[in-house]
């Protein structure tokens, strides 16, 4: 992949694209091991009895690269064998990896790990949504070219991920910064400006005047001032660009009912996108007779009713009052304050040419809408205003003795019922292409207009003659120019280049100009998801096969921020592909997990409200006070960041604890969906490496037990122990099921693990004759390792090699000859899932167990047999017999009555 650097231009000198090595945060790969140290299994052959933090230390080292390089490597798409698509969302290139990145990252590892063991054909992808503000303000501050500062920041990111033993699918890595990237989304661009889905109107602006220069958000300050010049922030109007969004919002929003549960991001969405119930009609605008050059799109919620319209109302915040329109002074002379105001503007109906007033209202309109269409047959404010104006209006609308309502006095449409009436008119309405599509009165189209020089260049020409222009399709892309000079004042950078903004109209050939706005980044990560299915054609955006085959992705990872607009972005192009038939899916995404954050305790001055560093502060007493002055301080637990001096490098988590800790701790201290409070939770940090080291101590004992010169034979077990051993079975077979379907279902690590958990305990009571002869213990413990691999590879690894070299070992039905992460997922065997002809049935009297009790296997789900069976049982009539039983509780999944009986 060539640098961005050398792609736009750029004189600066970017860092090398090729890896070298792994980042120096884990120095101790890279060191000689001291003499002192035992080397561990897969190197000597001799098995490390104890898991110290040198065998750990040496145990990453040695498999690191070994599982990097098997996972990564990838052959060709194969289509006759399932699919799993995993995707987390890319990460904006800031240069420095946090909690949150490794949380979400970790979680798609595990998935992708896990989905490939059973047997799917997985891919893992990563890039960089490279464009955006931060790289620009670099270029302000210090006078990096936002391209030499965003490739030095893939190169470290890229070394930290490694660093972390993630399994990316990096041969597909894209980078929207890139020409190679950004030519298809601007011939996506294109796509919907054919398609009419791409316009320009007036829209405000965060205007600096000093700087002289548009602002983004977060460029303005909470006072309203500009983060640079401190000069307030005044709102402008400028032509802008915008995606015509509300067009897809009814499919959009109709589409949400066939998706699985989102966690409440479905409902999220429905919100967003509104109640579609209205549409919107285009109007060209009349002054004295005379047609002008404006168009207006104004809603209503009965489009059915079209023909009754009396008037067109608009707000006095209407861009037509305040922007660049020639109609201003007109509306401005004729709107009277506090008043509906009646003007000498028309609007000429395109769909029924109807020509109607235009009035200036003084009630402010539902939601967003600043444009509405008066039709009084349908709305009483819309009769009010057009009786108090004297506007006269037609009844269009026709209750009938049935009590159903038809349309009249409505052109061909007339007779038709509401219903077919709102069809036949929006769909003519859409033919047209002057309105028509179903929307809410909140959604909003797309503004994706940015004066900015970091982002993908919008691919039109403007020119005198024709007018607005599109680039051809043979002459993308549109690259960025160099730029050397940086203010961050004055018009976008892209003005200062006129050999780039000066050139021929594709049309006329005549002189014309480039557009210097770029696109919202949003646009760039609309897409990416496509792309990742064939992240290297040349000829098009993705080839159709490969994007039918691996879509929709199975899994998206990310964020509950980006929740709303991103996936609002990504599933509007994915429904536009597929109208485009590049697709045969039109939802991109099937499942959803929004991870929670990762928080950590951060201290404010109560007085001032400043962040204060750990080291500023004073432990010793009750509570943390300032160092300095002694003031008490305000303690709250917020999102982990940089300015608010509450985050944990993730680097030096890996050095201390090691990759596997990390990983683990991620996924045992909280449901992905919640929030992790970090010191509360350092628990779980020591948790997760005690059940390391007792996990590796199961493996010694096996190990030291085949290795102890006699010979195992199952017949040497007696009767007590061989039913210890089905015991083992029954719960190995048990964590199987569950741990598979908290990794399906839910993605409930934190459960699985502890499942885990429990079936570690049980084989560590097992008696020294079950590990030595039981191959149902052997067993368990293979399949233990097995299914510790996706979470924890490196040790979950060298603890299957060990296994793997064990001699007389009982159980032929494992790959022995493979590594762990090569093992198939284990399954429940089949004699597992015959039902019993009793089941044991575990008795609790006030939540304390005192016994079980058999009952027959077709009774161990009904309520009243097991009540029954219970209290007639020896059991019962003992510790029941005579008591006041207040409630009882049946759980048939676990085999467990609980009484609770008055004491």
């Amino acid at each position: 992949m060539q640098s961005v650097c050398q792609r736009v231009g750029t004189c600066s000198m970017c860092l090398n694209r090729q890896l070298n090595g792994f980042l120096g945060l884990i120095k101790w790969r890279r060191r000689l091991v001291p003499a002192c140290v035992r080397p561990i299994y897969s190197e000597t052959g001799k098995w490390e009895r104890s898991y110290g933090l040198e065998t750990r230390k040496r145990v990453e080292n040695w498999w690191f690269p070994r599982i990097k390089d098997q996972f990564c490597r990838i052959s060709e798409t194969d289509k006759s064998r399932p699919k799993f698509y995993v995707l987390s969302m890319f990460p904006y290139p800031s240069g420095k990896l946090h909690m949150g990145h490794v949380r979400v990252y970790t979680i798609s590892d595990t998935v992708a790990r896990f989905q490939k063991m059973r047997g799917m054909q997985v891919i893992n992808p990563m890039g960089w949504d490279a464009f955006g503000l931060p790289a620009e303000n670099a270029a302000v501050e210090h006078g990096l070219h936002p391209a030499s500062w965003t490739e030095s920041n893939i190169q470290h990111m890229r070394k930290q991920f490694d660093a972390l033993g993630l399994s990316f699918t990096w041969e597909r890595e894209i980078t929207t910064c890139l020409p190679e990237y950004y030519k298809w989304t601007q011939y996506l661009f294109l796509k919907l400006f054919e398609a009419g889905i791409v316009y320009q109107k007036e829209a405000l602006v965060n205007w600096d005047p000093v700087d002289q220069t548009v602002l983004a958000n977060e460029q303005v300050d909470d006072n309203g001032c500009s983060w640079r010049s401190g000069a307030k922030v005044e709102q402008k109007y400028l032509k802008q660009w915008f995606i015509k969004t509300t067009a897809y919002a009814k499919a959009m929003f109709d589409a949400l009912s066939d998706l699985p549960e989102w966690y409440g991001i479905k409902e999220m969405q429905a919100n967003w996108i509104g109640d579609c119930v209205g549409c919107s009609f285009d109007f060209l605008l009349k002054v004295n007779g005379e047609v002008t050059e404006e168009k207006l799109a104004a809603y209503t919620y009965t489009p059915e009713a079209i023909y009754g319209a009396s008037h067109l109302c608009i707000l006095p915040t209407h861009r037509l009052l305040h922007g660049n329109s020639s109609l201003k002074e007109v509306f401005r002379r004729e709107f009277i304050p506090g008043k509906d105001s009646l003007t000498s503007v028309t609007a000429v109906n395109l769909l029924t040419n109807q020509e109607i007033p235009v009035v200036i209202s003084t009630t402010s309109f539902e939601n967003f809408l600043d444009t509405k269409i008066g039709i009084p047959s349908t709305r009483a404010e819309d009769a009010a205003i057009a009786k108090n104006l004297g506007i006269s209006f037609t009844e269009v609308i026709e209750k009938l003795p049935n009590g159903l309502e038809r349309v009249i006095n409505s052109g061909e449409f007339t007779g038709m019922t509401r219903q077919e009436a709102l069809k036949a008119l929006t769909q003519q309405a859409k033919n047209k292409g002057i309105g028509g599509d179903l929307t809410s009165d909140k959604l909003r189209d797309w503004l994706i207009s940015r004066q900015r020089y970091w982002g993908t260049p919008i691919p039109v020409i403007h020119c005198q003659t024709c007018g607005t222009v599109p680039v051809p399709y043979e002459d993308l892309p549109v690259v960025l120019p160099s730029v050397t000079t940086f203010t961050g004042k004055g018009a976008s950078p892209l003005e200062t280049v006129p050999e780039w903004v000066n050139c021929a109209c594709p049309r006329c050939k005549s002189a014309a100009r480039r557009e210097i706005d770029t696109m919202d980044t949003f646009v760039d990560s609309a897409w990416y998801y496509l792309r990742y299915t064939d992240p290297h054609n040349t000829d098009r955006p993705f080839n159709s096969d490969l994007a039918n085959y691996w879509m929709p992705v199975d899994l998206y990872i990310g964020g509950k921020e980006h929740a709303v607009m991103h996936l609002f972005y990504a599933r509007f192009f994915s429904h536009f592909c597929h109208d485009l038939k590049m697709t045969k899916h039109k939802e991109p995404f099937h499942k959803l997990l929004v991870q929670g954050l990762i928080k950590n305790q951060t201290f404010r001055l109560t007085s001032t409200g400043q962040y204060l560093k750990r080291e500023e502060i004073d432990f010793t007493g009750t509570e943390p006070v300032h160092l300095k002055t002694g003031e008490k301080l305000q303690v709250t637990w917020e999102k982990m960041s940089k300015s608010k001096h509450n985050g944990i490098d993730p680097e030096k988590l890996v050095k201390e604890y090691g990759i596997d800790t990390v990983r683990l701790y991620i996924l045992f201290a909280a449901p992905p969906d919640q929030d992790i409070l970090w010191d509360a939770k350092n628990d779980a940090v020591l948790g997760v490496q005690r059940w390391q080291t007792r996990v590796w101590t199961l493996v010694t004992k096996l190990i030291e037990a085949r290795t102890s010169g006699t010979m195992p034979n199952p017949e040497l077990l007696n009767k007590k122990e061989k039913a210890e051993a089905r015991k083992i079975w029954e719960q190995k077979n048990l964590v199987i099921s569950e741990v598979t379907e908290y990794f399906t279902k839910d993605h409930l690590f934190n459960a699985a693990i502890s499942r885990l958990m429990s079936l570690s305990n049980i084989l560590h009571q097992a008696p020294r004759p079950l590990i030595l002869h039981s191959a149902e213990y052997e067993d368990a413990l293979a399949t233990l390792c097995i299914m510790i691999a996706p979470m924890a590879p490196h040790i979950a690894s060298e603890m299957w090699k060990g296994l793997a070299h064990m001699h007389n070992k009982l159980c032929t039905h494992h790959n022995w000859g493979t590594d762990v992460l090569h093992q198939s997922w284990p399954k429940v065997d089949p004699e597992y899932l015959k039902p019993a002809d009793v089941v044991e049935m575990s008795v609790l009297i006030n939540n304390k167990a005192c016994g079980k009790v058999f009952v027959p296997h077709q009774a161990a789900r009904n309520f009243e047999e097991v009540h029954e069976l219970v209290l007639q049982s020896e059991l019962g009539i003992k510790h029941l017999q005579g008591r006041t039983i207040k409630k009882a509780f049946l759980s048939p999944r676990t085999a467990l009555i609980n009484f609770l009986v008055q004491e």
